[in-house]
């Protein structure tokens, strides 16, 4: 399949209540119990207003159905900068035509470094920017029981962190061939 017979969707990020955040093209993949499955090939470029950087490594987004987050999901190539990055976000919105997909970050990460180990990230950002920004009671709920039921799951390697991704990075791969 060539480049130019991919479906792609746009991945727009915002932060608290509507600024610009990450924002990058995907192929989609397909769709499960998890959710929406986007592919992003090693060398595509992913910016927000300050900086950007090209992916070093061929890696899927799950927009999960539903949650209040948005996880990066790397297989095992040498060049990846981690195994799992899920970003706490507000729960994503798809435009009609379904070609963009945005969501809102809420500061509080879940990584799952390449030696395996699980932590939470930026828990101060978003203590600063509950205050800063006013976050609704609702909002700030929502990122902390997600923070707190994404960091058992990663631990766990259930849910949609049991290894169900490698079979969507495997098709991001054969689209590409």
């Amino acid at each position: 399949m060539s480049a130019s017979e991919l479906r792609t969707v746009r991945v727009l990020t915002r932060k608290w209540p509507d600024s610009p955040h990450w924002e990058f093209d995907a192929i989609r993949l397909g769709v499960d119990a998890h959710g929406h499955w986007v592919g992003v090939p090693k060398g595509t470029w992913l910016s927000k207003p300050d900086k950007g950087f090209t992916a070093t490594a061929d890696h899927v987004v799950l927009l999960p159905h539903d949650a209040w987050w948005v996880a990066t999901i790397y297989g095992d190539d040498a060049e990846r900068p981690m195994d799992v990055y899920v970003d706490m976000t507000t729960p994503c919105v798809w435009a009609d035509d379904e070609t963009t997909v945005t969501c809102v970050d809420l500061d509080l990460d879940v990584i799952r470094g390449v030696d395996g180990e699980v932590w939470v990230d930026d828990e101060d950002e978003f203590a600063e920017h509950q205050v800063r920004y006013g976050y609704p009671a609702d909002v700030v709920a929502g990122a902390e029981a997600s923070c707190a039921e994404v960091f058992a799951e990663l631990t766990a390697r259930s849910g949609a962190f049991d290894g169900v991704a490698l079979g969507w990075l495997a098709r991001l791969r054969s689209k590409l061939g």
